[in-house]
This record gives structure tokens, C-alpha cells and sequence, in this order.
């Protein structure tokens, strides 16, 4: 009985435990696909994003190539203008060859004119300073000059209105003087005629008279040397009238500043007695 009990308790327990590990077996089965379905998953997307990763991999390396390539026919035109170029260049270099002796010899000189240039500086400073001096002093002649210019200009004006006084002066007192000499030519040729009447007369007098005729003559040259006496007092008085208003002209010329000979014609003096 013991036996038979325990044999079945057995049985039981085996029953229970193969349930049991059926029971595990099954989760473990589920929990192995659902790992095997996520690793699937993921070995699948993992291989969409290398695939993708790879063709746009060769997406860039296909249009690098064409941009390569483009590239590589433009540095052979490059290459090509180039050549071109550096076969100008050196034909250049041909004819430049003298020249660039002749630049070689002017930078040795100049080289030379450098060592002074310390003493070229020194006197570049001095000249500024001197430049400074003359352009200041050149600034206070500018308005010495303007001040002149407007004084200059003052005087022309007074200059002009005192010529046109001077010939209006002169016109005036050449008439009166034309017409004093006028005046005294008839009054002489007048004196003249009376002095001839006159000495007709002396001659009907003394011949009635029976005079010597030496003393006639005497009588008459006296009679004929006052009259010219008074005659050439009377031109002596208007020439010495024309001669004093040319002198009082010329100073006022001279205190204004105006050269004589800026009239354009010289005034004529009139001859004192005797000359």
C-alpha cells in the first residue's frame, strides 16, 4: 500500500513536472521566436540602412567621377592654355632679356641712390618745414597782394578821373592859351599897323621938320623897342601861367603815384623869354 501510495504520489509528481517543463519549454520556445523575429527585424533594417548607406555611397562616387571627369577636361584645356602660355612666356623671356639687364644696372643705381636716402630724408623733412614757412609767407602776400589789388584798382580809378580832369584842364587851357595867342597876334599885327601909321607919320613930321635922318632913326628904333618889350612881357606872363599849371599836374601825378609818361603824350612848355 505504501508502495502503490507513493507510486501514485510519484506518477502525480511526474505528471506535474512534465506539465511543468512542457509548460517552460513552450515560453522558452515563444521567448527564442520572439527574439529570432526582433533579431530578424532588426537584421533587416540593419541591411535596408547599409543598402541605402551603400547607394547613396555610389550615387556620390558616380557623380564625383562626372564632376572628376569634367574637371580633368578642364585642366587639360588648362594644361593645354598653359602650354600655350608658357610658350609666350618664354618668348617674352627672349625679348626681355635686355631689358631686364638694363633694370638689373638701374637697381644697382638705384641701390646706390638708397644709401642716401637717410640724407634725402633729412633734407625731404627740412623742405616741409621750409614749404611750411613759404606757403605761410606766400598766404600773407596773397593778402598783401588783394590789399594792393583793391588799393591798385582805387588808385586807377582816381588816376582815370584825374587824367580826364588833366585833359579837360589841358583842353581848356590850350584854348584859352590858343585864344590869348590869338588875341596877342592881332593885338601885335594892330600894334604893327599903328606902329607903321606912327612912324609914316614921324617920317611926314620930321621930313616937314627938316630932322636929321640919323636922329629919325634913332626916334624910331626906340619907339619900335618899347613896343616889343611890352609885347614879349605880355607873352612872358602867359607862358609862365602855362608852365606853373604843368608843374602843379606833374607833382599831383607824382604824390598819386602815376608816372608822367602813362599819359600817352607829353604836354608842351610853353619857351620863356629869351630861349
Amino acid at each position: 500500500e505504501i508502495e502503490a501510495k507513493y507510486t501514485k504520489k510519484m506518477q502525480v509528481l511526474r505528471d506535474e513536472l512534465d506539465l511543468r517543463r512542457k509548460t517552460e519549454i513552450h515560453e522558452v520556445e515563444e521567448r527564442k521566436n520572439s527574439q529570432i523575429s526582433e533579431l530578424m527585424r532588426n537584421h533587416e533594417k540593419a541591411f535596408s540602412d547599409i543598402k541605402n548607406y551603400y547607394n547613396d555611397i555610389t550615387l556620390k562616387n558616380l557623380a564625383l567621377i562626372s564632376l572628376l571627369k569634367e574637371q580633368m577636361e578642364e585642366m587639360k584645356k588648362r594644361e593645354n592654355h598653359l602650354e600655350k602660355e608658357k610658350a609666350d612666356v618664354l618668348l617674352q623671356n627672349k625679348q626681355l632679356k635686355e631689358p631686364l639687364q638694363q633694370a638689373q644696372e638701374q637697381v644697382s643705381e638705384l641701390q646706390k641712390k638708397l644709401a642716401h636716402y637717410e640724407k634725402d630724408k633729412e633734407a625731404l623733412t627740412n623742405t616741409k618745414a621750409r614749404l611750411k614757412v613759404t606757403q605761410k609767407e606766400l598766404k600773407d602776400l596773397q593778402w598783401e597782394h588783394e590789399v594792393l589789388e583793391q588799393r591798385f584798382s582805387k588808385v586807377q580809378t582816381e588816376r582815370d578821373e584825374l587824367y580826364q580832369k588833366f585833359t579837360k584842364a589841358i583842353n581848356e587851357v590850350q584854348q584859352k592859351t590858343g585864344f590869348k595867342n590869338l588875341l596877342l597876334e592881332r593885338k601885335l599885327k594892330g600894334l604893327l599897323s599903328v606902329l607903321e601909321k606912327k612912324e609914316v607919320e614921324l617920317s611926314e613930321v620930321f621930313a616937314a621938320s627938316n630932322l636929321d635922318p640919323g636922329a629919325l632913326s634913332l626916334v624910331s628904333h626906340k619907339l619900335e623897342n618899347a613896343t616889343i618889350k611890352d609885347l614879349q612881357l605880355q607873352l612872358a606872363r602867359v607862358c609862365k601861367a602855362h608852365n606853373d599849371m604843368l608843374q602843379t599836374f606833374e607833382a599831383k601825378l607824382t604824390a598819386f603815384g602815376i608816372p608822367p609818361d602813362n599819359l600817352g603824350f607829353k604836354p608842351l612848355a610853353s619857351p620863356v623869354l629869351g630861349q
